[in-house]
């Protein structure tokens, strides 16, 4: 069943055009890729899902119902959260005040506390840490409690702005298998990253944009063995 679909999307910064008749489809319980090189139009279609920006063309249907126009507010409360590139963790507040933030308006849900405590026993580091300031964290720890504080807001659809950027190896690792772990828990995921190679081994299906036009789409896999693909996005 179909989650998101979003038809002939188009997005500008005032005259200039960033996001051209853009049509995907995010199905229930899925992870969806968008990949591309920098200024492909990969973080502006996030922010217009978001409601960050506005869009001149094209409707997005979130459940049913027609989003385009929403307000930020509005889209998060329909179910749809942001994990922004850059992470955009409260630097001076600490881990456990973070996660409270995520959680706005929960806290007197009854199953907010048991969520939180479930959260972080798969999550030991941030146990470990919730009274330290989050900025003191490192990336890879800042990037986990930027994706745990989203998810206490309850999301069905989660988007996730380049999660490995500027993370080691082994952090890169962890970071998508808790992306694979949050997809086993039944959220759906749009995912924009320029690791192609791990996104398209996590994710079921992926779309290629390239200057704001989507010009390749398929299942992960399949892509993986597209060779116009290896050649531009892995080095192959």
């Amino acid at each position: 069943m179909s989650l998101l679909t979003i038809e002939n999307l188009q997005v500008a910064y005032g005259r200039i055009p960033a996001v051209h008749e853009l049509s995907l489809e995010i199905h229930e319980g899925a992870t969806v890729a968008l990949i591309g090189a920098n200024g492909a139009g990969k973080t502006t279609t996030l922010k217009a899902l978001a409601g960050l920006l506005p869009i001149r063309q094209g409707s997005i249907h979130f459940r049913g119902r027609d989003i385009a126009g929403c307000p930020a507010h509005e889209v998060h409360r329909l179910g749809i959260s942001l994990v922004p590139e850059g992470r955009g963790i409260f630097a001076e507040m600490t881990v456990g005040e973070n996660l409270q933030m995520g959680a706005y308006g929960r806290q007197r849900d009854t199953n907010y506390h048991h969520e939180l405590s479930d959260l972080l026993d798969r999550l030991p580091r941030l146990r470990e840490r919730i009274k330290q300031r989050a900025g003191t964290l490192s990336g890879g720890e800042q990037q986990m409690l930027a994706m745990a504080r989203a998810l206490l807001s309850r999301p069905r659809l989660l988007l996730l702005d380049e999660p490995s950027m500027g993370l080691a190896p082994i952090m890169v690792e962890q970071i998508f298998a808790l992306i694979a772990d949050i997809q086993r828990q039944g959220v759906s995921i749009l995912l924009v990253e320029q690791n192609a190679h791990w996104a398209l081994h996590t994710a079921q299906y992926a779309y290629v944009l390239e200057q704001g036009r989507i010009t390749l789409s398929g299942t992960g896999d399949s892509l993986l063995q597209d060779q116009r693909l290896l050649h531009a996005y892995l080095g192959q």
